[in-house]
């Protein structure tokens, strides 16, 4: 499949208001992940899975007001987009899990929450864009 420039132009717009949703969502994320982790003791895995689903909520709300051109019911398309969101956070867990193994990502907490929200931060863009928008590309 070619992409004429308009196209391209418009996949670039689109993955900069993603990456702009997904930076406050990730923002919360991360704040609220070593809060937790930093202040009230909790482990890396629970912590990043209740920071990981807040941000879920705040970022599909973001999405679809900024983002995406909602096509279907906005109910079935949150449903579909928390399916992707607990793959994702799935994802994002098991690589906080096998990197906090380690003693020099468990002390630097901040680089092991970068690197899973990195990995899947190309993830959820392609698949929620199908969940909105019913389209790869």
């Amino acid at each position: 499949m070619r992409l004429n420039r308009e196209t391209l132009a418009q996949l670039v717009k689109m993955k900069a208001k993603f990456a702009m949703s997904g930076a406050v969502a990730t923002s919360v994320d991360f704040l609220l992940y070593l809060w937790l982790v930093d202040y009230q003791d909790w482990t890396p895995v629970p912590a990043n899975i209740v920071s990981y689903s807040c941000a879920v909520v705040l970022n599909f709300m973001m999405q679809k007001r900024f983002v995406f051109q909602l096509q279907g019911s906005a109910r079935r398309a949150f449903l579909l987009s928390v399916l992707v969101s607990i793959v994702g956070l799935s994802i994002n867990t098991g690589i906080v899990y096998a990197l906090t193994r380690f003693a020099f990502f468990m002390e630097y907490q901040v680089l092991t929450k970068l690197i899973a929200t990195g990995v899947v931060f190309f993830y959820n863009f392609y698949l929620k864009r199908y969940v909105f928008e019913r389209k790869f590309i």
